[in-house]
């Protein structure tokens, strides 16, 4: 017996949910463009490192509390699925208390966690001060941006990335308005940077805050007894920290692959710095399909719509992994103009040029993973995605050490890191008609 679909599906559905999500990826860098252009401006080369590398350890320690607004959408996705606004708001509630509980340990734990970013980056005394002022300030943002991440997933969820787009753009705007006037109007240097960032992200918490008002949500006041419910608490945190161990798979793979360029000379390094931009590129635009995924797949689940699902899951994979080869295909073709507007060093180039092939084979490759993320998450099959993860994270050690073997160099760091992406792609793809007869008995 098949469900019939009830849910809106179509090629139309997808890209509306999944363009405004793209262009809300591509104006990130440019917010890290603005604040090494200002600090730049400054002179010394002591901050415009520490600024840099602030944005790395920010970057690593926040995105491991992504798993906040890929839960929060998966959940919310399923409960407007269902028709339960009720949970809709529960589910939104019980994220910004967690968020706000989460950032807030952070804050306390801002010690530790800064003596290890510093141990960790190797810095200069001169990059470290610099770094301890900027840290100091823009740590204190945490609560703010896991709370974002909660108002973020709700909104996904809803299917509204119009809006989502609309408060990251805000967001990140406010942050450069904040940006020129504190460290160039002002005159306050690295810790401007750090106010700018901590100013736009507790705007952007008002301005969620107002958003989810006028879609109707009223997750203040949610009864604490219904929030702090044993069942539901229990889900929420599952489904979190499935995420979080898939989410450092994904890093402690990234740092691997680094690592080992890195030991390969500084041109190795550099080269393969180039790529990764060229690879992240590509990225912005799988991952809005997989934000059109999350949502389409965690309705379909809601709304106990297999036909819908299925074909949710069918138009994401196949929107992914067509634009994942039109990238690879531009890659391939415009890398070598890509890498010369990078770099000026002519061994960096020829080492970039070298590798550019299976560099260009990344975005094509990691297409079914992005997908599949998408429906895992909306479907709240993480602890499966978790396990699939671990295994590809296994594979890829395995090809790491054969073509260490093989004495393949940098060529060979790529494959391995190709045979990553194609396995955690391939694993989500055998495990997922058995999942779906799973979650839906009676369709299979």
């Amino acid at each position: 017996m098949t469900v019939s679909t009830t849910l809106p599906t179509g090629h139309r559905r997808v890209l509306t949910l999944a363009l405004p999500m793209t262009l809300a990826n591509v104006t990130t860098p440019l917010l890290g463009f603005v604040g090494a252009a200002v600090i730049g401006r400054l002179g010394d080369a002591a901050l415009l490192g520490a600024i840099a590398l602030g944005a790395v350890v920010f970057d690593a320690l926040f995105w491991s509390f992504g798993s906040l607004r890929m839960a929060t959408a998966g959940l919310t996705a399923q409960a407007v699925g269902a028709g339960d606004t009720a949970e809709t708001d529960r589910t939104l509630a019980r994220a910004l208390a967690a968020g706000g509980l989460a950032g807030l340990i952070i804050v306390l734990l801002q010690w530790p966690i800064g003596q290890a970013a510093f141990a960790v980056s190797g810095a200069s005394p001169a990059v470290q001060a610099a770094l301890a002022s900027y840290f100091v300030i823009r740590i204190l943002s945490a609560p703010f941006v896991l709370a974002n991440y909660a108002l973020l997933g709700s909104i996904l969820g809803r299917g509204r990335t119009d809006l989502g787009l609309v408060i990251q753009v805000a967001i990140n705007l406010i942050n450069i308005a904040l940006t020129l006037a504190l460290v160039l109007g002002a005159d306050l240097g690295i810790a401007g940077a750090a106010l700018a960032a901590l100013g736009a992200e507790a705007a952007g918490l008002v301005l969620g805050l107002f958003v989810v008002t006028r879609l109707g949500s009223r997750p203040f006041r949610v009864p604490l007894a219904e929030i702090r419910d044993g069942a539901a608490l229990r889900r929420t945190l599952s489904v979190n920290l499935d995420v979080i161990v898939r989410t450092l798979a994904i890093i402690a793979a990234i740092v691997l692959f680094s690592a080992l360029g890195a030991r390969q000379g500084d041109v190795t390094l550099a080269a393969n710095a180039v790529l990764w931009n060229l690879f992240m590129i590509g990225g912005f635009f799988l991952d809005g399909f997989a934000t059109a995924a999350e949502t389409l797949c965690g309705q379909a689940v809601g709304a106990r719509d297999a036909a819908a699902f299925r074909a949710s899951a069918s138009l994401s994979l196949r929107w992914c992994l067509g634009f994942g080869l039109v990238v690879s295909l531009l890659a391939l073709a415009g890398g070598g103009t890509f890498i010369d507007l990078v770099t000026t060093n002519a061994a960096v180039r020829e080492a970039a040029r070298a590798t550019l092939p299976l560099a260009a084979l990344a975005p094509v490759t990691a297409a079914a993973a992005f997908a599949y993320d998408g429906i895992f998450i909306g479907a709240t099959w993480t602890r499966a995605m978790r396990n699939l993860m671990l295994l590809a994270f296994a594979v890829f050690a395995a090809a790491l050490g054969i073509v260490e073997v093989m004495g393949l160099g940098n060529p060979g760091l790529w494959i391995a890191f190709l045979v990553f992406l194609g396995a955690r792609g391939m694993s989500q793809g055998v495990a997922f008609p058995g999942l779906v007869r799973r979650t839906f008995p009676a369709s299979a």
